[in-house]
């Protein structure tokens, strides 16, 4: 199977901004890959860009202002990468949100909001930007889901759906490539609580989260198997 150094590689991160997302542009970007970080937040994502390059000393963490919701902007950000940088290697939906609501209060816009934005961003992403990495021959789809898309919780009943769907939106991609016998890998992330707040690399994460740096460990472990080995759904949370 072909195969891709890091240092040649392009990766789309989208919620790239804070949290997890620049925990993944961290790592990245540090093993040389170009990373496109994409948020609606765009003055955000352009601090974010301008703090790790300069870190680096180097321009590899480039930044794009992008809505999930606006279904218009999902090809206009792949022709954007693909103009500017000839591939997309890696896809990581990171993107998500969660409203409080319970099953009996659940208002239809935060339930279309929640599903539109976890599992609606990504499919149309992965949409988007899968032919080009069959066309290639090469290419790394990595979704963020949760515990939550493993386990019902009572007090975000719309989020559990998505993170649920979007497991299965994965396996529905996962059976296209193996009847495609293609060369592209799917990886899911269900964490547990992960401390957004407690980034650095010596603060101490509250009791109940795992620190941010795990999601990224796992994230280059996941990267730097075989092509022909695979890794499913991985579960990170407290012990």
């Amino acid at each position: 199977m072909r195969n891709k150094a890091l240092s040649e590689q392009v990766a789309i991160v989208t919620g790239g901004g804070t949290g997890i997302g620049r925990a993944f542009a961290v790592a990245l970007a540090a093993a040389g890959t170009k990373v496109v970080i994409a948020s609606r937040r765009a003055e955000v994502v352009d601090r974010t860009a301008a703090e790790l390059n300069s870190v680096l000393g180097a321009e590899h963490v480039f930044s794009y202002g992008f809505d999930l919701l606006d279904a218009g902007q999902t090809p206009a950000l792949v022709a954007w990468v693909l103009d500017r940088f000839g591939s997309i290697d890696l896809l990581i939906n990171n993107s998500g949100l969660a409203i409080p609501e319970s099953v009996v209060d659940i208002t239809d816009g935060g339930w279309e909001t929640v599903l539109e934005t976890n599992v609606g961003g990504a499919m149309r992403l992965v949409r988007a930007v899968y032919p080009h990495m069959l066309s290639q021959d090469f290419g790394d789809v990595v979704n963020i889901s949760s515990q939550a898309g493993k386990h019902g919780y009572a007090d975000v009943p719309s989020y559990c759906a998505s993170k649920f769907a979007l497991l299965g939106f994965a396996e529905s991609l996962r059976d296209d490539i193996r009847k495609r016998q293609a060369n592209v890998r799917v990886f899911n992330f269900c964490p547990g609580l992960v401390d957004v707040d407690h980034v650095a690399e010596n603060d101490v994460p509250r009791a109940d989260a795992i620190h941010v740096s795990n999601m990224a460990k796992t994230l280059m472990y996941a990267l730097s198997l075989d092509r022909d080995v695979t890794l499913e759904d991985i579960s990170l949370y407290k012990k």
